[in-house]
C-alpha cells in the first residue's frame, strides 16, 4: 500500500486524487497539502473533496509530512513544486510533478534536484496522452517533410498557455525530426505572415469554457492530412495515471523518470 500525500489538495485535481485514493484499497492517503493562507488548510480533505470526512486535515506544512514511505502527487504550480521537489529530495521521499508553466530557469533548477530523490517529472500524467507523444514522435519521423501543427483547448482558467503537455509534443516533433525546437517554433500567427517554413512547428493554443484539455497533433501534406487527437473527458485521466506513476514510483532507485517509463513506451 502506497502512502499517498497530495498536493494542491483543495484545487481541482487535488480534489479528484483525494476522492479517488479514499475509494482505492491499494493506496493510502497520508497527507493533504495546500499553501500558506489558503482557505481550506485546518479543514477535512475528505469535506473539501466532496466524499465526506476523511480524519485527515490539509496543511501548510509539507515538509513535515515527507518522508521516504510517501509518494508526494503534486498538481500545485511551478513556483510550487519547486519548493516541494527540494523538500521531497532532502527528506528523501518520491514526488510525481505534474504541474506546468515551468520557465526555462526553472526547468533546469528541477533537472539538477529531481535525480537526488525518486521523481516523475510529466506535464500529463494521462495514459492516453503518453500514447499520444508515442505515435506523433514516430508519425514525425515516418513523415519528415509534412507540415506539424499543435492545437490544444483547456478551460478557462488555466493560467499558462501553451500547455506543458502542447509544448512537450512540440518538442517531441521536434526531437524526432532532429533539429532545434525553439528555433523552429512559432506561437501564433497574424497578419501577411508569408509562405509557411517547411521545417516550422507551430503550437496554438485556445481557452474556452470547462474544457478539461484536447490536443490535437496536424500532420499535412500535399494532398492528404493526418491528425492524432487525445481528448481528455474528465480529470480522472490525470488522477489514474498519477496513482499509476505513484505505485511504480515507489519500487524505483532514486532517479529522473518520465510518464513514458512509468507506462515502458
Amino acid at each position: 500500500m502506497a502512502n499517498l500525500i497530495v498536493a494542491g489538495a483543495a484545487g481541482r485535481m487535488g480534489r479528484v486524487l483525494v476522492g479517488m485514493i479514499a475509494r482505492d484499497p491499494v493506496h493510502k492517503l497520508a497527507g493533504a497539502v495546500e499553501a500558506k493562507g489558503v482557505a481550506a488548510v485546518g479543514s477535512d480533505a475528505g469535506e473539501v473533496a466532496g466524499v465526506g470526512p476523511l480524519g485527515l486535515r490539509i496543511t501548510d506544512d509539507y515538509a513535515a509530512l515527507a518522508r521516504p514511505d510517501t509518494v508526494t502527487l503534486d498538481f500545485t504550480n511551478a513556483a510550487a513544486s519547486l519548493e516541494h521537489l527540494n523538500l521531497a529530495a532532502n527528506n528523501g521521499a518520491a514526488i510525481v510533478v505534474a504541474s506546468t508553466g515551468f520557465n526555462a530557469d526553472q526547468e533546469k533548477r528541477a533537472a539538477a534536484i529531481a535525480p537526488r530523490t525518486r521523481t516523475v517529472i510529466s506535464p500529463n500524467l494521462s495514459i492516453g496522452v503518453n500514447v499520444l507523444s508515442k505515435l506523433v514522435e514516430q508519425v514525425a519521423a515516418i513523415l519528415p517533410d509534412f507540415d506539424a501543427e499543435v492545437v490544444e483547448i483547456h478551460h478557462r482558467t488555466k493560467v499558462d498557455a501553451p500547455s506543458g503537455t502542447a509544448l512537450a509534443l512540440g518538442r517531441t516533433i521536434a526531437a524526432a525530426r532532429k533539429v532545434d525546437f525553439k528555433s523552429h517554433s512559432v506561437f501564433g500567427r497574424e497578419g501577411i505572415t508569408g509562405v509557411r517554413p517547411g521545417d516550422q512547428i507551430s503550437v496554438i493554443g485556445l481557452r474556452a469554457g470547462d474544457a478539461v484539455g484536447d490536443h490535437t497533433v496536424i500532420f499535412g501534406g500535399q494532398g492528404e492530412r493526418l491528425e492524432l487527437i487525445h481528448r481528455a473527458q474528465s480529470r480522472d485521466s490525470l488522477a489514474r495515471g498519477a496513482l499509476r506513476a505513484a505505485a511504480w514510483l515507489e519500487k524505483q532507485k532514486p532517479g529522473l523518470y518520465s510518464m513514458r517509463d512509468v507506462l515502458g513506451l
